[in-house]
């Protein structure tokens, strides 16, 4: 994710859409459980497919901010799949980010529990 924010800020993308595909053999994926308003991880080792990769990118307090969720297909395919927190592409990554003009900053909403939209 640091390579995608970097990009994002090099070429100042602060809208757009994310998608890809690839593969991966660290992939540290996330789920957020709404009654605690807690992320719980998990880091994955092996080879793994990335078959499919989606997001978006706005801005929080001014800076990049990326929200991608991954799903991920093991030597046996078994499927895994949440919120993308980290990983290192092993193989390829191959990823297409639609730029849209403007920009929507987020807020942490107290209620929910995370960054949302401040629309």
């Amino acid at each position: 994710m640091n390579h995608l924010n970097k990009l994002c800020r090099n070429n100042s993308i602060k809208l757009g859409t994310i998608s890809g595909i690839g593969s991966t053999n660290k992939p540290t994926i996330g789920l957020f459980e709404t009654k605690t308003k807690k992320y719980h991880s998990k880091e994955l080792t092996g080879d793994y497919e990335i078959s499919s990769l989606t997001g978006n990118i706005s801005t929080m307090d001014g800076e990049i901010y990326l929200h991608i969720h991954i799903n991920l297909c093991d030597s046996n395919y078994n499927s895994y799949g949440g919120h993308l927190n980290s990983a290192i592409v092993s193989g390829t990554y191959e990823g297409v980010i639609e730029i849209i003009d403007g920009e929507i900053e987020r807020e942490f909403s107290e209620e929910i529990g995370l960054n949302i939209y401040k629309i």
